[in-house]
């Protein structure tokens, strides 16, 4: 009896290294968080650098929305539903500049484990701020230096290929200095706040709104990101104002100021 219980002890020991190495293999940090980004660019990547069809095969089950958002939504490739889709997808990111930004994506982002607790810090102190705000899944993924971040069906998809560094080379043959200098990961969570908030809390009527009105409401939620990350990552003449306003109307709550 004792020898079955001491092979029972060690096969239970080997299947927690197992799962310990699994989990250290495939995420970033074993311990829980709030937000943990989904990493579909993992899978991604593997199947547009090696034609891994089974990676494929799991961003189709797994990903089925994000996989159908990246295609018909961001790349405009086509529909998923298309028996050919598969082979444009993996002939367009063939382009030399596309494997050059997968590669650098996949080694920049190897761990994402910072902006994870970045996430999870500045939801907690949302969900304080705006009771009853949902908690989004978050996932990775890498674009064609389209759209940094994509909102949808309570979702925030992070483009890792526009967060690359403000000195990465191809950025200098499409972007600004400016521009560059917000394309990098300490940007990645005030932007996925700032457009999901946005998603959360729409100008009314923006068509019929003036610039005044439009640069006010996206000085609102910079304010309320600010506060969310407990730094002042965005600062406008409009968070000034904003911040004022805010301030001012201490008895309505950030929600009601969000909806005005």
């Amino acid at each position: 009896m004792r020898k079955i219980y001491i092979i029972i002890i060690s096969i239970v020991l080997l299947a927690s290294t197992a799962c310990e190495l699994k989990l250290k293999q495939y995420g970033d940090d074993s311990r829980q968080t709030l937000v943990e980004v989904q990493r579909y660019d993992r899978l991604q990547s593997r199947y547009l650098t090696t034609g891994d069809f089974s990676a494929l095969q799991q961003m189709n089950i797994e990903y089925a929305m994000e996989t159908r958002t990246l295609i018909e939504d961001v790349l405009k490739i086509g529909e998923v539903n298309d028996p050919e889709i598969n082979s444009k997808f993996l002939s367009f990111y063939q382009d030399t500049t596309l494997q050059a930004i997968i590669a650098e994506a996949e080694a920049q982002y190897a761990n994402m484990s910072d902006i994870n607790k970045q996430m999870s810090d500045a939801f907690k102190r949302l969900q304080k701020m705006i009771p009853g705000l949902n908690i989004p899944v978050v996932y990775s993924q890498i674009g064609a230096l389209d759209q940094s971040v994509i909102i949808g069906n309570n979702s925030i998809g992070i483009s890792l290929d526009k967060y690359l560094g403000e000195d990465f080379a191809v950025y200098r043959r499409f972007y600004s200095e400016h521009q560059r200098s917000q394309m990098t990961r300490s940007y990645i969570v005030p932007d996925c706040l700032s457009f999901y908030l946005l998603s959360q809390f729409p100008l009314n009527n923006y068509e019929a709104a003036s610039q005044y009105e439009r640069d006010m409401h996206i000085g609102k939620i910079m304010w309320v990101v600010n506060k969310a990350m407990k730094k002042e990552v965005f600062a406008t003449k409009f968070t000034d104002i904003a911040a004022n306003e805010m301030e001012k109307s201490s008895g309505k709550s950030i929600a009601d100021m969000l909806k005005k």
